[in-house]
């Protein structure tokens, strides 16, 4: 997305992924100021997380995620957005191989498409319901 980003990752170890997350933005952070001669935090708000039990809320979650830039009408269709795993879900395109879901999610992919695109108008009511009640 233009002002974040989303990820799912599986903690290994104690704080692994705050303190991974930590590294990451912090290093972005010092390599965008750095090239763009500017000083400052880049970031709002301390990342987010979500602790995920059942493998039911994993797919929700996954289809969240692919279904945000369709969302927020940055794209028509979720494959249409490049920065996504999306099309790595599909087994289409040529994604760099940067998702490794296979171990925990057993994604059949024309089932996975339909079960993300059926979803589009509804999440997109959402989110104007939900900009309602924040604005």
């Amino acid at each position: 997305m233009p002002t974040h980003v989303h990820l799912i990752l599986k903690q290994l170890t104690s704080d692994g992924i705050s303190d991974f997350i930590g590294k990451v933005l912090n290093s972005y952070s010092k390599y965008f100021n750095t090239k763009h001669k500017r000083k400052g935090p880049l970031w709002e708000e301390r990342f987010k997380n979500i602790l995920v039990i059942t493998d039911e809320q994993l797919l929700h979650l996954t289809r969240y995620l692919h279904l945000n830039p369709a969302t927020a009408l940055i794209v028509e269709k979720p494959e249409d957005w490049p920065y996504s795993s999306y099309c790595e879900y599909l087994g289409i395109g040529q994604g760099i191989g940067l998702c490794k879901y296979q171990d925990i999610l057993n994604i059949n992919p024309k089932s996975y498409r339909k079960f993300v695109n059926d979803r589009i108008s509804y999440q997109r009511e959402l989110a104007k319901i939900k900009a309602l009640i924040t604005d």
